[in-house]
């Protein structure tokens, strides 16, 4: 399905090289102040043109089509939408019958039954991303004064993330990376346990995200290797202030007052320019595949602000419910 939360509703549609991408908002509270120039920061975050990023260049600008009258919520729907305009879908043909290994091509294409829209990745690409921050734009603002804030902190298994990626483009190469993020301003008490635990809502929307394929809050795979003196959070005072946070904030899937503190894991991207071994899916013969288009060196660059709109959205739905 392509649509999450209870309350706080969010519907992604489009694909890489269609008309257009966008997303649909349902339950966003009346009355809130919405402009199309209030996406513009954390949409050029997540534009590639840095070192390491695909040449691809779009414009991103959305255009709010319904639930916005007067600059101000309605209560209704709201549906924001990206036209794609810079596509070269020529780059993709080969890849109609040669899946790219790592890549959601061989699923997709039997998933539905060579159906689906290829180019560019479809509606597995990581476009796709530009609905999942529209929506974070808006979720931002319903959980104000909630602060979230998120970096690359690693990539390609270094701290030194220029030299890491001058390396991959020198190799012809892909790499991934750690990202982090942290909310504050935390009310304590958010969370729906057992089965909708701040933990769980917020994986829930990071694994939407392309190429991730881990996650840890707080001290994380680290803690199983710690006492229970050394990892139990000490209490300061009645506001629930921990001496250190090693929970990453949240105690039986309640937030408890602290800042939310998580980590991801960023995968390399599955295009690389070097010869690759795969199946034709038309012959079922061994082919070799070398892939041609425009693609990130280092996806999780661009991770940073994505990461921040799918927490938002997590919170606002939390929030509303609660």
């Amino acid at each position: 399905m392509n649509t999450f939360g209870r309350i706080f509703k969010i519907s992604i549609f489009g694909e890489s090289h269609g008309k257009s991408v966008g997303v649909t908002i349902d339950g966003c509270p009346p009355g809130i102040e919405i402009t199309e120039d209030d996406f513009l920061a954390d949409l050029a975050r997540r534009r590639s043109g840095a070192k390491g990023t695909t040449p691809r260049k779009e414009k991103d600008l959305p255009e709010i089509i319904s639930g916005v009258f007067n600059n101000k919520a309605t209560g209704a729907p709201i549906t924001i939408i990206f036209k794609n305009e810079n596509v070269r879908s020529k780059d993709y043909s080969q890849l109609k019958n040669l899946p790219r290994p790592g890549h959601a091509d061989f699923v997709a294409f039997k998933k539905y039954e060579g159906f689906n829209d290829y180019r560019g990745g479809g509606h597995f690409s990581g476009r796709l991303t530009l609905a999942l921050v529209a929506a974070g734009v808006v979720a931002k603002k319903i959980i104000n004064p909630i602060n979230i804030s998120s970096k690359l902190i690693e990539a390609g298994g270094s701290e030194n993330i220029e030299s890491a990626i001058d390396l991959a483009l020198k190799k012809h190469e892909s790499i991934g990376g750690i990202v982090d993020c942290t909310a504050k301003n935390i009310p304590l008490g958010l969370g729906e346990p057992f089965f909708d635990s701040v933990e769980s809502i917020i994986s829930h929307l990071v694994f939407s995200i392309p190429a991730i394929k881990g996650i840890e809050f707080g001290a994380g795979f680290s803690a199983a290797q710690m006492f229970g003196s050394e990892h139990n959070d000490e209490i300061m005072d009645e506001s629930g202030k921990t001496k250190t946070n090693y929970a990453g904030g949240i105690n039986g899937g309640i937030t408890n007052g602290n800042n939310i503190y998580f980590k991801v894991a960023v995968k390399p991207t599955s295009s690389i320019s070097l010869a690759q071994a795969t199946v034709n899916l038309q012959t079922g013969k061994p082919e070799i595949l070398e892939t041609k288009g425009r693609h990130d060196a280092c996806i999780a660059l661009r991770v940073p602000v994505v990461l921040e709109s799918v927490t938002a959205i997590a919170l606002a739905d939390l929030m509303l419910l609660r």
